[in-house]
């Protein structure tokens, strides 16, 4: 434990991996592995971690296997051998059937929960609402920082859970802040005291192959709803 009580959260995204095919017909998103991106991306996490010689007391993540698999990437790059926890309320918000999304509204479906501060009644691809993913992941934060017994644990969750906990990090309130860009298989870091309000944001969305983010102007969301384009195209 360190003077000022204070404990360290690295949460990162999963890696990459391949929600549509080349038609842009969807795979199943709770059984999709990472790509090849996505296992680069998790390596290279890792190395960032070993060079500064990073030690955690905890790994957790949402159970998925895109979040497993980039864990285990981490770890294999650090030679730790510690076993994963898998919380299941950390799961990435559920969107609905993409079907039963009329075209006129595929837009707000993928990119609505995600654009500036979002009410708790938006939807995510017509299923799950921002305020029923608050509902399960603020509690899980709240029971993380109540256990005493880590000094330093690293998160692999997903896009929309990590904004969740950034937003809570951030403003101390139950408010998403859907513009907190999370690249596939970045690394946030965040301190946490005993305190309620004793949250220091140290780093947020650096993504060791690409740190400035040179590659990037259309936001996640954006770019699948292009590949999921395809698929309604006569």
């Amino acid at each position: 434990m360190t003077e000022n009580n204070r404990r360290r959260i690295y949460l990162m995204r999963h890696g990459s991996v391949s929600y549509f095919d080349q038609q842009g017909h969807p795979f199943s998103p709770d059984d999709v592995p990472l790509d090849e991106l996505g296992r680069e991306q998790a390596s290279a996490a890792g190395r960032v971690f070993d060079r500064a010689g990073v030690q955690f007391d905890r790994v957790i993540v949402s159970g998925l296997p895109r979040t497993v698999e980039t864990a285990a990437g981490v770890l294999e790059q650090t030679e730790q051998l510690i076993e994963m926890e898998a919380w299941s309320q950390l799961q990435e918000i559920r969107g609905g059937k993409l079907s039963d999304i009329a075209d006129a509204d595929l837009k707000d479906a993928f990119t609505g929960a995600f654009e500036g501060l979002v009410p708790e009644h938006k939807q995510f691809l017509g299923g799950e609402t921002i305020g029923e993913l608050l509902d399960r992941v603020q509690p899980e934060m709240d029971r993380l920082r109540a256990d005493p017994s880590w000094d330093t644990v690293l998160l692999v969750l997903h896009g929309g859970v990590n904004r969740a906990i950034l937003s809570y990090a951030l403003t101390g309130q139950r408010l998403f802040l859907g513009s907190l860009a999370q690249t596939a298989g970045c690394i946030n870091v965040m301190d946490v005291g005993e305190e309620f309000d004793d949250w220091i944001l140290r780093v947020v969305n650096y993504s060791p192959l690409s740190e400035l983010q040179d590659d990037h102007r259309s936001t996640t969301m954006e770019t699948y709803l292009s590949q999921y384009r395809k698929s309604r195209q006569p």
